[in-house]
């Protein structure tokens, strides 16, 4: 297998995001104050790759922006981190998606309105992909461009292929008991199998199991927990729980995305997975701690020990 150009390929979304921190969730047809505004780009799978970025690796992300102005300010966003966008289209009459991401000050929470227009999935062939990336380590999908990302698991069947199941749609059911590793959130896990993995150990037990048996083909399914950390599971049935540190969350704002960009990055840099686990739990943890979406990510990758 050749050398890689980029470590990591991401695919998925990127959007533009306008976080605006408030004292307390609004009440409706009430007005509310802002406390702090901040804007960057978003999105789960172009934030996870700017973590891999920022941390030394090669990166690269591809998925679909409008030609607009916030369009540009994605692009700008994301190579300011050192990401790679030639596989990233700018199409023609596509407005770029917005975020606005309302953080409650007194408990760290963040709610998120999102616009999405449709619009076709992204194209990527198998001789663009190998002369731009060569034969990068890791797969990173958000499900939110399926065919793109199945074109890449078959151009790069060697790769190390990861799935942020964020929530349930149509891309991370497609994609999801076909990628090495299934990383679910606490929400995707409670859409599919009817159990919330956070009200206790024992729920998250039957609700990672409960994706096993939906999902019986990944090497590992995780199903991340927030402040409690997370839970998997590998395919020879060894179940692990994950205590996250404990920090006084101030915004939980790319938390998720974060937790996954560091994934990537340790699986990337060979560790094993319960060392990148590890790692994951504590840069999200530390994320949490500052104000901000992408920008909360630490500067470096912290210890996973």
């Amino acid at each position: 297998m050749g050398a890689p150009l980029f470590h990591v390929l991401a695919i998925g979304h990127a959007c533009w995001d306008l976080v605006a921190t408030v004292p307390a969730f609004p009440v409706e047809d009430e007005k509310q104050e802002i406390t702090a505004l901040d804007e960057s780009g978003g999105g789960p799978a172009a934030n996870a790759v700017c973590v891999v970025a920022r941390w030394g690796l090669r990166a690269a992300f591809a998925g679909v922006i409008g030609d607009d102005h916030r369009g540009q300010a994605v692009i700008a966003d994301l190579a300011a981190y050192g990401v790679d966008c030639r596989l990233t289209e700018r199409r023609a009459g596509h407005v770029t998606p917005t975020s606005l991401v309302l953080v409650n000050a007194e408990n760290g929470s963040r709610t998120i309105i999102n616009r999405k227009r449709p619009t076709a999935g992204l194209q990527l062939d198998a001789a663009t992909l190998h002369a731009k990336l060569g034969e990068p380590r890791i797969l990173l999908f958000d499900g939110h461009e399926p065919l793109a990302s199945a074109a890449a698991q078959q151009a790069f069947p060697q790769a190390v292929s990861i799935l942020d199941a964020g929530s349930v749609r149509e891309g991370t059911l497609a994609l999801a008991d076909g990628v090495m590793h299934l990383a679910a959130s606490g929400r995707f896990a409670r859409q599919v199998t009817g159990i919330d993995p956070r009200h206790s150990a024992d729920a998250a037990d039957r609700a990672l199991l409960a994706l096993r048996q939906r999902f019986p083909h990944p090497s590992s399914v995780t199903i991340t927990l927030g402040a409690a950390g997370a839970v998997s599971t590998y395919a020879q049935g060894l179940t692990r729980h994950f205590s996250a540190p404990a920090v006084a969350a101030i915004d939980t704002t790319a938390a998720g995305d974060i937790w996954h960009g560091a994934l990537a990055y340790a699986l990337a840099k060979e560790l094993e997975f319960d060392a990148a686990v590890r790692l994951a739990v504590v840069a999200a943890s530390q994320s949490v701690t500052r104000a901000g979406g992408r920008g909360s990510m630490p500067q470096t990758a912290p210890c996973s020990a």
